[in-house]
């Protein structure tokens, strides 16, 4: 009964609309990284990507306002501050990899860095499919569980990426150019962990499904 009341008062649907704004913000920095990666523009997609990160502190300031300001809101309050932070925390990654890169001064990327530069883009733009199926999330459960999977999947394979990028580092660094071999694993576990965000995203929409079909 609670439930058919709560479906039948006003809703603050304006969290969509911030939600997707954060998704495209993701993308653009995910596709700023891809870009650097590739050795295309280092230092432009550097400074892409911090401005970026900035505009994706203010939205989530503005859901974080609105979650305290309204009185009715599309799913559970903590699944909103979970799900937005979530977000930030993969661009926030994004940033610290920037950050590693300025401070050791890099313009050239192993292959397997790259692959997981695309890796990233694909998870971004993945969780950038999902955002807007939240808005009806009965309807859109089995693509939004898809896409969560599909999530795993790409998180999956740059654990391997990183397991095989460092192997190759010890091999040819290990032995005569210990800072190289430092350099290349801060590197290989930042891109790590801007994957693992995205996978703590697609956890968050999992649980909002489950919660809410």
């Amino acid at each position: 009964m609670l439930g058919l009341f709560r479906r039948l008062l006003p809703r603050e649907d304006r969290f969509f609309d911030l939600f997707d704004a954060h998704a495209r913000t993701v993308v653009s920095a995910a596709d700023a990284l891809n870009q650097l990666l590739s050795g295309n523009n280092i230092d432009e997609n550097c400074e892409r990507i911090v401005t970026l990160e900035d505009e994706a502190d203010d939205i989530t300031r503005d859901v974080l306002l609105a979650v305290r300001r309204s009185f009715i809101t599309p799913f559970d309050r903590g699944d909103i501050k979970d799900l937005i932070q979530s977000m930030d925390d993969a661009i926030d990654m994004m940033h610290k990899t920037v950050k590693t890169i300025r401070l050791f001064e890099q313009t050239s990327f192993d292959p397997r860095m790259q692959a997981m530069g695309a890796a990233i883009l694909e998870a971004a733009h993945l969780i950038a499919e999902a955002i807007p199926l939240l808005g009806r999330i009965s309807v859109n459960a089995p693509r939004l569980s898809m896409i969560a999977e599909e999530i795993t999947r790409v998180e999956g394979r740059s654990d391997d990426l990183h397991e095989q990028g460092l192997k190759d580092l010890f091999h040819r660094h290990g032995t005569n150019n210990a800072m190289a071999y430092i350099i290349g694993s801060e590197l290989y576990g930042k891109l790590e962990k801007v994957l693992d965000r995205f996978e703590d995203v697609a956890n968050e929409i999992s649980g909002i499904v489950i919660e809410n079909v």
